[in-house]
């Protein structure tokens, strides 16, 4: 009877969700020979190859595919079971410091298990733009951050993942002389993307709508305004996306980091990173 080692499952979606096994092994406290040598095992195990090379990055092939979401389940599961039987209790309080995008991506199906298994750690949820989150004056107020990141090679901030920014809304509006742009505040790193991608496009735009908060913008564009730019992980299921067309420039991709300050919750704000490394792609 062959089982499945669930460190190598573990590692297995790590690299995944962070986009490569350098970075997997940063946040498991592994070497990179390590996490190549897990994933080894894990192929010899299935009797196939679970990657494939583009370019300098090593993909997801079709048997790689198949697994990831099996694998995400196998490791709730195993997540819900020890902590069902185990005699650790984790306590303290978590400061999540998050845009409103992906609070409103993450927060029901993460936040949701990872309170129902550690019912003693209370969170405390703001929502800022990525811009202020990883602002030096702001970090004492947070335990642990995720954040947009354009600086994509940045040390202070490692890139924990990154996502495609697309184009929401109704892009029939795209065909107008002027497109008509909802936006968040100025300081707002889609606002700003899409302004410069128009402005390098030649196209005219303007801005008619300025909401912070996602609820408020998604009502903006569902009334027909106008249209705006968000990272593809967090676009609402009953909204129309495109990453360009015909009549919009491309918007490129953008990175996404996941930062933790040291406390005396420490243990807790380790516990709700990996939630959210696992399980941010679903």
């Amino acid at each position: 009877m062959k089982n499945i080692s669930t460190d190598s499952l573990r590692t297995f979606v790590m690299v995944v969700e962070v986009g490569g096994f350098a970075k997997a092994g940063d946040l498991l406290g592994l070497s990179q020979p390590a996490v190549s040598l897990q994933i080894k095992r894990l192929e010899d195990l299935l009797g196939y190859k679970l990657f494939k090379k583009q370019g300098q990055r090593q993909v997801l092939n079709q048997y790689g595919e198949l697994l990831l979401p099996m694998a995400k389940q196998m490791m709730q599961h195993n997540d819900a079971i020890l902590q069902q039987f185990t005699s650790e209790s984790i306590t303290g309080k978590v400061r999540l410091g998050i845009p409103s995008e992906f609070a409103a991506r993450i927060l029901p199906s993460i936040i949701g298990d990872f309170v129902a298994l550690y019912p003693e750690v209370s969170l405390e949820v703001k929502s800022r733009l990525s811009k202020h989150l990883l602002s030096a004056s702001r970090q004492d107020q947070f335990d642990l951050v995720l954040a947009l990141n354009e600086q994509l090679n940045s040390d202070k901030f490692p890139i924990f993942m990154q996502d495609e920014l697309v184009w929401v809304g109704d892009l029939a509006l795209a065909k107008n002389e002027v497109i008509t742009l909802v936006t968040a505040p100025e300081g707002c790193i889609y606002r700003r993307r899409a302004t410069d991608a128009l402005k390098s496009a030649g196209i005219k735009y303007r801005i008619v709508y300025s909401n912070a908060d996602l609820t408020g913008l998604i009502a903006a564009i569902k009334e027909g305004l106008g249209i705006t730019v968000l990272a593809k992980s967090t676009v609402p299921s009953d909204l129309n996306f495109q990453p360009q067309s015909k009549h919009l420039p491309a918007l490129g991709s953008i990175g996404i980091s996941l930062v933790k300050s040291t406390g005396e919750s420490e243990h807790a704000v380790d516990k709700l990173a990996e939630f959210i490394a696992l399980r941010l792609g679903y």
